[in-house]
């Protein structure tokens, strides 16, 4: 219980920190306002020069934009994905994609548990949120997973939802690191070699793919159940 409370602590301290630097402090809030709108323009390739611009510390900004825009959901990381394998290579690219993730859907998840339902209603939207509710109350404990495999299931907002149920972190920690490895690497493979709308056919792809693992992850479930109630 008190590594919990720590946790939280922790995070709401920082929350707070990064809060009042962004409202103090100009050159911060410069940059995050620069970093908002590289995500918001959803060009990849506009991300990637933001990113590249910044020299040396260049991966650290992209470890910062993926959680800056777990925050602000419903920005896709997969735009960050890309340019980072484009300019790091797939592996070193894909390793910071998903370590970077991994951060983003933490803090979500403890922001969730922090704040509550109300204020997460706020940062995804009440219709979202609910529609996050669906996919725990019919798939229970498999929810994270699933929905870590399928790229056409907002990322950040099954984190928050996570956080306010009463899903243990390190389960919601574990199926989140095996869930988005699978995409993580695909895009990170592809976005070491295409640019330009080339990605967004990739990207259809990915969602067929998806949808295949997706129908046969709810048959292995459905049989399953079938099972227990013989």
């Amino acid at each position: 219980m008190n590594n919990v409370w720590w946790s939280r602590a922790a995070i709401a301290v920082l929350v707070i920190t990064a809060a009042l630097a962004w409202a103090f402090i100009p050159a911060v809030n410069l940059f995050i306002n620069h970093s908002i709108a590289a995500l918001a323009s959803l060009d990849q390739q506009g991300i990637e020069h933001f990113i590249h611009s910044w020299g040396p510390q260049a991966a650290v900004v992209s470890f910062f934009l993926m959680i800056l825009q777990a925050i602000i959901a419903p920005l896709p990381a997969f735009v960050i994905t890309f340019a980072n394998a484009s300019l790091f290579g797939a592996f070193w690219g894909a390793l910071l994609s998903w370590s970077s993730a991994m951060a983003g859907a933490t803090l979500c998840f403890y922001l969730a548990r922090i704040l509550g339902r109300e204020a997460v209603e706020k940062l995804t939207g009440k219709s979202v949120l609910k529609s996050m509710d669906g996919f725990f109350a019919r798939y229970g404990k498999h929810t994270i997973l699933i929905c870590r495999l399928l790229p056409f299931v907002p990322f950040d907002p099954i984190s928050y939802a996570a956080g306010l149920t009463s899903l243990r972190f390190r389960h919601f920690f574990w199926a989140t690191a095996i869930g988005q490895l699978p995409a993580t690497v695909v895009y990170s493979w592809v976005g070491s070699m295409l640019t330009g709308g080339t990605f967004w056919f990739v990207t259809g792809l990915s969602i067929l793919f998806a949808l295949s693992v997706l129908i046969v992850m709810a048959k292995s479930l459905w049989l399953a159940r079938g099972k227990n109630e013989h």
